[in-house]
């Protein structure tokens, strides 16, 4: 499967303070919103 860029509209405040939330954890902040969304698929399945 490959890999979809795509654009988003974000509250800017939200968007940064979760950038540097994923930043100082190391975490890969498309691969949360990826996360975030394949749990709420299965949510509906």
């Amino acid at each position: 499967m490959g890999r979809k860029t795509v654009a988003l509209s974000l509250d800017e405040e939200v968007y940064e303070k979760y950038k540097k939330y994923c930043e100082e954890r190391h975490i890969i902040l498309s691969r949360k919103v990826e996360d975030f969304m394949k749990k709420e698929l299965e949510k509906n399945d």
